[in-house]
């Protein structure tokens, strides 16, 4: 598919002179909630995201147990621009939610004794993991299983959540997102990633074709749907835009790795390699957006503060990428040191000054556990 025929930047998020994506009020909670009525990112197109938009990684999973259905209707509740979705299979082949494979953190299967014997260690990407792994489950029987809070040291609030709810699968999502956007009357978009894509298709379990049949049937194929197709493994993404028209997003991790589709075929560069001119112009032939780590962004110095800003956004505005940085979350032991306050690791630090610093640069989305905090910051960043 050549390049000027997809979507680019302005075309996917439209300008960001459109402004606030509403004024913002308070829920029952105190959460910052976007009037439906109000502003961009409520009608159908991709040209409707606010800029700054703001991503509920894997759900509002700073206030529940990620990737599940409280997760994501909370971050909706919050007023999330868009909601993320981490896909992988199971042993029958459907797409689940779960941020890996490996389950054993994410759920209560290691309390089954029926599915102890399935407990056993694997290679993915490259290192060896020992835990209980969707391929070996059917739906069924990963419907048996509840999901827990993965780091309960960090949020034993959301430990209370434990065994509340199911993993869902991509189908239910979609219905779900459907549903909620013809009753809340606003667009409902996600940010959906394939996981270890070379490693499951090696298993027979390719996710790429599973994931466009579930966006053709609820036609989400076009380059106008609410949707991201996102893979730190860029062959997943050219397959993706083999398949769909759905805006690809190549997710970029540290400066010195390597994607694992890389280092399978042999390819020797790494994501230095793909942040450069030419490898942006690269990424820009297949995909309309990257979704780098906060570091390419801006680098931390030797002492954990943030040094000045690389010429990411620049470069890759040029070319019509979108930028959509992963992760901010409100606690002192994610932010950057500047902004943590007190000695207390699981403690909220000042997460809106970390949000103004990243903000300035220009980026059109940032990945955040704590939409509510996010969407308060961006709408001031819009106002000034």
């Amino acid at each position: 598919m050549a390049h000027q025929q997809r979507p680019g930047r302005r075309a996917v998020l439209g300008a960001t002179v459109l402004g606030a994506a509403g004024a913002m009020t308070l829920g029952a909670a105190g959460t910052a909630q976007a009037r439906p009525e109000a502003g961009p990112g409520r009608g159908r197109g991709p040209e409707k995201l606010p800029v700054p938009a703001v991503i509920a990684h894997r759900g509002a999973s700073g206030y529940r147990p990620e990737h599940t259905m409280g997760a994501y209707e909370l971050a909706l509740d919050m007023g999330a621009d868009v909601i993320e979705q981490d896909l992988v299979p199971t042993r029958d082949g459907h797409l689940v939610c779960r941020h890996e494979n490996e389950i054993g953190g994410t759920t209560d299967v290691a309390e089954h004794p029926e599915f102890a014997a399935r407990r056993t260690t694997k290679t993915v990407d490259g290192r060896d993991i020992t835990g209980w792994f969707t391929e070996d489950f059917t739906l069924a029987e990963l419907k048996r299983l509840r999901a827990v809070e993965r780091i309960p040291d960090q949020r034993q609030e959301n430990t209370l959540y434990d065994g509340r709810w199911q993993v869902p699968t991509f189908a239910e999502v979609l219905d779900w997102a459907r549903a909620e956007g013809r009753r809340r009357g606003r667009t409902v978009w996600l940010h959906v990633e394939t996981k270890h894509p070379s490693y499951f298709r090696g298993l027979g379990l390719g996710l790429e074709e599973r994931l466009a049949r579930h966006l053709r049937a609820h036609r989400l194929h076009r380059r106008n749907a609410p949707v991201f197709v996102q893979s730190f493994e860029p062959s997943s993404i050219q397959r993706m835009a083999r398949l769909v028209d759905t805006p690809g997003v190549v997710l970029l991790s540290s400066a010195a790795s390597r994607p694992w589709d890389f280092v399978e075929s042999g390819d020797p560069r790494t994501v230095a390699d793909l942040v450069t001119p030419a490898g942006l112009d690269w990424i820009a032939s297949y995909a309309q957006g990257i979704g780098p780590t906060l570091d390419l962004v801006v680098p931390k110095r030797a002492d954990g503060s943030l040094g000045e800003p690389t010429s990411l956004v620049r470069d890759a505005h040029q070319r019509g990428l979108v930028l959509h940085p992963y992760t901010l979350r409100n606690e002192n032991a994610f932010l950057p040191v500047e902004f943590r306050r007190g000695t207390d690791p699981a403690a909220y630090g000042d997460a809106f000054g970390a949000l103004r610093a990243y903000f300035a640069t220009g980026i059109d989305g940032i990945f955040t556990d704590q939409p509510d905090t996010a969407l308060l910051a961006a709408a001031d960043h819009r106002a000034g």
